[in-house]
């Protein structure tokens, strides 16, 4: 079940999505308030399952895999373990707690382990990318072909359980429940940190499509860029503190030189194409597609802010933005050109995305 032909991260998507699409038709969805052509829930995971069984039989030749072998091996198999474990100076304890509970309950193997957090990990992408994007296929596609899929399950995993988990509470962000959304995000934190990034954001990104508060946010944000020099030192306090404190000690920082210019322009297309049709997304109103809009904004910023400084650390916080966009994205393209230009401008997409994942998984990675 080890991935070893990459392009079957496509090949598999264009083929099962086809197949899936004729063979079981959409049906409709209540989606707040509106009844709205949807993917049936059992295509949805048909068409996802694969790519979490990959993650989860993954070998050790890509990302951090080998390091959370040895990390789930070393960590507390018994609850008096846990505990003495948690009583120190850890960070990510919420992580070791997931890991020390599933030990106790499902046993030594890493293999199942990966699988658990993968299927996790997918679920909370189909359901959310089930009933809020008009296009599901697309959606998916958008997260396997920009590479967050390699990117995230097949590294960074801790980072995506806490992007994941975000993700799947979508409706409460959409409904306005911030109280449970922040009680979340702070359990989430103990998993990961960075999703902390998401408590301002969360309030940035609602309103109409690049409101007052997110062209303020941007700005704010590119006061930051100006003077990074400034910024930085900052940071290397507030890192040292955290799981990053590898930046710090050993000069990755400074060293790093950012995140690609590539990556910067293809994260960047929704918000530029929001920009473009804003006419059309503020006469729809659509509550999902404005704060999906504002979220593709806050993409292209830190990662424009990414671009000018750490790519290691300030490039791994637009995930949880990101993952929000893909919902954008396909209802832009949807919906601001004629009948005729969007095929055109689907399929110019997809063969640009193509282009970029060979570009990141061969060029760049070296592993296609």
């Amino acid at each position: 079940m080890t991935l070893t032909n990459y392009w079957w991260l496509l090949i598999w998507l264009f083929i099962g999505g086809i197949v899936l699409a004729i063979a079981i038709p959409k049906q409709k969805l209540c989606v707040l308030g509106k009844y709205e052509d949807r993917w049936r829930i059992i295509p949805a995971l048909i068409l996802a399952l694969p790519y979490a069984i990959w993650a989860g039989f993954r070998a050790d030749g890509f990302g951090d895999t080998s390091a959370y072998r040895f990390m789930f091996d070393s960590a507390p198999s018994s609850i008096s373990e846990l505990l003495t474990t948690l009583a120190g100076d850890g960070k990510d304890k919420g992580f070791t707690a997931l890991t020390t509970i599933f030990k106790i309950t499902f046993g030594n193997s890493d293999v199942m382990f990966f699988l658990f957090i993968a299927i996790f990990q997918i679920l909370c992408i189909v359901l959310i990318y089930r009933k809020y994007s008009i296009d599901y296929w697309m959606s998916f596609f958008l997260f396997i072909a920009s590479t967050d899929y390699m990117s995230w399950m097949f590294n960074g995993i801790r980072q995506f359980i806490a992007a994941a988990g975000f993700l799947a509470c979508f409706g409460l962000l959409v409904k306005k429940k911030y109280g449970l959304l922040i009680c979340i995000i702070l359990l989430l934190s103990t998993i990961h940190a960075s999703v902390l990034i998401m408590l301002p954001i969360i309030f940035v990104i609602q309103g109409k499509a690049w409101n007052r508060k997110t062209i303020l946010f941007i700005l704010a944000i590119g006061i930051i860029i100006l003077f990074i020099d400034r910024f930085t030192p900052f940071l290397d306090n507030f890192l040292s503190e955290t799981q990053y404190s590898d930046i710090v000690t050993n000069d990755l920082w400074s060293s790093d030189d950012g995140t690609s210019i590539f990556r910067i322009l293809v994260y960047s297309v929704p918000a530029i194409l929001s920009l473009i049709g804003k006419k059309y997304i503020d006469k729809a109103n659509d509550p999902v597609i404005n704060i999906c809009t504002n979220a593709s904004a806050c993409t292209m910023i830190l990662y424009a802010l990414a671009g000018v400084s750490s790519g290691i650390y300030i490039g791994r916080l637009p995930i949880y933005t990101t993952m929000i966009g893909y919902i954008a994205f396909p209802w832009m393209i949807n919906n601001m050109f004629t009948k005729q230009s969007t095929k055109i401008i689907k399929l110019a997409m997809i063969i640009g995305y193509i282009l970029f994942f060979y570009y990141q998984m061969h060029i760049t990675w070296h592993i296609l």
